[in-house]
């Protein structure tokens, strides 16, 4: 099987995790939140490339339907209107989009460099909206998409699943209940073998790219660009905020902590030839009260995916994809295939739940579990890595968020 084949499988695996519950809806057992027939809400997407279809998907599966679709290529465009079905309004703008008044949520997914001003506008328009991770292109982007949805009434969900994972919170009450003691370092790691030179091939659709790259300056076209958006410096914060974003937030959500005070940030590229953002990098914080670390290698496959130990002076918990590991530290001394854990909690990483809860609190006005605060303060520590990777300097930030200095 190919890296790419490999890849694919990978995100289509992680993207459909709690396949149990769409499965009980297709046997006829629908969850009792589902929304009846006359109180479906009307919504739009504004990306539906492949993420964004995912979360078609399981917005429909909750009974949403999608009445407007958006996209500035025209596969993605089809593709997503063809999830859509018949009814469904074709746009390659997303303010024609948001004129549409029969909308009452809108999903972005489009590019990172793009978050920023279309929940803004989103919101402005009087729609609620599920956002991809990450929220913002920066940290002052991110404070000014804070500002702008607390403006308004307006219901926001980042799509950050682990705060809506049984699992995770699982794994929380550990460290809520004290088991770990005084926790002094936590270790965030990402590994795939993913990275290769990139695709220079032709695209086989139609692109506008001015409205691609908006609100970035429009650079000369290079098919790589778009197609590989996620390695450039203007429309992604690279791997470093991509991944980061999922596993710096539940480090910050465990320890109670703030946003970081301090980063520095070492990497480089070493097989993706031609991106921009390293594909191999070790980025280091100091918060108040402890120290973490977060590595990638997207040219290795040990211990293959995401983990997240935390290390206190009376236990271990890790978290990885297959669930949660807690070890006292009387008896976790030796590698974790000699030891066995005190406890362990088993299970997948769906992300039907976290867009149930969305979809609840369009309903019922009440917070999501990933307000856009807890999406700006998830990116902030990845955001203060780049500053500090690109200025080759140790980064500082404010208590509120709001202020870098190098």
């Amino acid at each position: 099987m190919t890296e790419k084949k490999e890849m694919k499988r990978r995100r289509f695996m992680q993207q459909t995790a709690g396949s149990a519950i769409a499965l009980s809806a297709l046997n006829g057992i629908m969850p009792s939140s589902v929304l009846g027939a006359n109180e479906r809400i009307n919504a739009g997407i504004i990306g539906p490339g492949g993420r964004g279809r995912g979360i078609m998907r399981e917005f429909m599966h909750f009974g949403s339907r999608f009445i407007a679709v958006c996209d500035v290529f025209e596969e993605n465009l089809n593709r997503g209107m063809e999830i859509a079905g018949e009814g469904a309004t074709a746009y390659d703008d997303y303010r024609k989009l948001l004129e549409n008044k029969d909308i009452d949520a809108v999903v972005i997914a489009s590019p990172e460099h793009q978050h920023g001003v279309q929940l803004i506008d989103t919101v402005n328009a009087g729609k609620d909206s599920y956002c991809e991770k990450p929220m913002s292109h920066s940290i002052e982007e991110g404070n000014k998409m804070v500002q702008a949805v607390r403006a308004t009434d307006r219901i926001v969900q980042i799509g950050m699943q682990r705060r809506s994972s049984p699992a995770v919170h699982e794994a929380k009450k550990i460290v809520d209940e004290g088991k770990l003691g005084n926790v002094h370092l936590v270790k965030a790691q990402w590994n795939w073998n993913y990275s290769s030179p990139m695709n220079y091939g032709p695209l086989d659709a139609k692109l506008n790219w001015e409205a691609f790259c908006y609100p970035s300056p429009v650079a000369k076209f290079e098919v790589a660009r778009f197609r590989n958006w996620r390695v450039f410096w203007d429309y992604s914060g690279g791997h470093v905020c991509d991944q980061g974003t999922h596993l710096m937030d539940v480090i910050q959500w465990f320890m109670n902590s703030g946003t970081p005070q301090m980063a520095e940030c070492f990497g480089r590229v070493y097989k993706m030839t031609g991106a921009e953002t390293p594909d191999v990098f070790t980025a280091m914080f100091e918060y108040a009260n402890f120290n973490a670390t977060w590595e990638l290698s997207y040219t290795n496959r040990f211990q293959d995916g995401w983990t997240i130990t935390f290390q206190g002076d009376k236990g271990t918990l890790v978290l990885n994809d297959q669930g949660s590991r807690y070890y006292s530290d009387e008896t976790s001394q030796g590698w974790p295939k000699d030891i066995k854990p005190d406890w362990e909690f088993s299970g997948p990483l769906p992300t039907l739940p976290h867009v149930e809860n969305f979809l609840e609190c369009v309903k019922s006005r009440k917070e999501p579990n990933a307000p856009v605060e807890v999406g700006h303060r998830a990116v902030c520590g990845p955001h203060l890595a780049n500053v500090a990777w690109h200025n080759k300097k140790r980064a500082y930030l404010n208590e509120d968020a709001t202020q870098v200095t190098v």
